[in-house]
């Protein structure tokens, strides 16, 4: 039987044979933990006219699918991702593979291609995407390495720019260790900043070897207590209050926040990022927060710099699409280093049992 955990549930059991047309993937129907997570067959998604049809060979993992897993902060459902289940019951987003098949629309993609970018539940071996979230796959890169890009890679690259980071000669990056945070060391450091990680103890090696001029400990060290200030902060999933991140920017300097975690089902960590607009009305320096909004120029972008050797993937580990449930346990965790990637097949093994 093919599951992703020996615990049966109604829905768990996966037929010995596929329905023509259908396909594997990760199904969730209600909010909970990852033990909602039940690997089965599913109709393969319909594609609009502006749409392609991906044949997944990994996908990224993030913590913004924890959030639409367990539906909180409670915010997020009624911004629309679903109320009371989660409105795309596959889950999972960002995707490496071959396109499968094109909408009538599409003009930037054939049949075959290998592309990266955002879909709609990339945790299955087929999942729609618009074509404007899709670019070609940097060709430097594995489909596990470039899975681990659109997300995270795409996050921090908009964040250092809603920061100015063009304009900035020191950057703080609080959360410098994780999916998010490893790009943007590497990003600030390719826009020739000065840049200081703040990290575990023993995540300080992996954020040194990105490129971090200075390390500071979170756990023994106060990266914002004033006695240092920065051009530009750029906060990953943090906790720490704006007063206390005001005092360690520039006057001129920005703070962008980008998501949070925090204590409360309503807002979650996510008060603080609504706050700060408000309060940058009113004092200086500036303080905002970051919706992201994934489009294929910002992948290009990041291509260039992969290709030329500037930014590379921190994969921390990959997992087959049964052991999803266990990626995400050890996402939960808080150790990982990096990204961790989910492998649904490989090419070649694919094409030979379509053979």
């Amino acid at each position: 039987m093919d599951t992703i955990t020996s615990r049966r549930t109604e829905t768990s059991h996966v037929p010995a044979t596929p329905v023509t047309g259908s396909m594997r993937a990760v199904v969730q129907s209600r909010y909970g933990s990852s033990d909602t997570w039940q690997l089965t067959y599913t109709d393969r998604p319909e594609i609009e006219a502006d749409e392609v049809l991906v044949r997944v060979h990994a996908a990224g993992l993030d913590r913004g699918t924890w959030h639409m897993m367990t539906g909180r902060p409670y915010l997020m459902r009624l911004l629309g991702f679903g109320l009371r289940s989660p409105r795309n019951h596959v889950p999972g987003r960002g995707t490496a593979g071959t396109v499968a098949a094109v909408g009538a629309k599409v003009t930037r993609f054939t049949v075959g291609d290998a592309v990266f970018g955002v879909s709609r539940g990339a945790f299955a071996e087929y999942a729609a995407a618009r074509e404007d979230k899709l670019a070609p796959k940097p060709s430097t890169l594995t489909f596990e390495q470039a899975a681990a890009v659109p997300i995270s890679a795409t996050t921090a690259l908009q964040g250092l720019r809603k920061g100015r980071i063009e304009a900035a000669r020191t950057v703080l990056i609080i959360g410098a260790s994780g999916g998010v945070g490893t790009y943007a060391v590497q990003l600030a450091k390719a826009s020739g900043a000065e840049v200081t990680g703040v990290c575990s103890t023993a995540k300080a090696d992996l954020v040194s070897s990105l490129g971090a001029d200075h390390i500071v400990d979170y756990a023994g060290q106060d990266a914002t207590d004033g006695s240092r200030r920065y051009d530009l902060i750029l906060d990953i999933a943090g906790n720490t209050p704006l007063r206390r991140l005001r005092r360690a920017l520039n006057p001129t300097g920005s703070l962008v926040i980008v998501g949070g975690e925090g204590t409360g089902d309503l807002t979650g960590g996510f008060g603080r990022s609504l706050r700060a607009p408000l309060v940058s009305i009113f004092v200086r320096p500036r303080l905002t927060m970051l919706v992201s909004n994934e489009h294929h120029a910002d992948l290009l972008q990041l291509t260039e710099l992969i290709d030329a050797g500037r930014l590379t993937p921190t994969i921390d580990q990959s997992y087959t699409l049964d052991r999803a449930q266990d990626a995400m346990r050890q996402l939960e965790t808080g150790t990982v280093r990096g990204k961790l990637s989910i492998t649904i097949s490989s090419p070649c093994r694919r094409e030979a049992a379509e053979l």
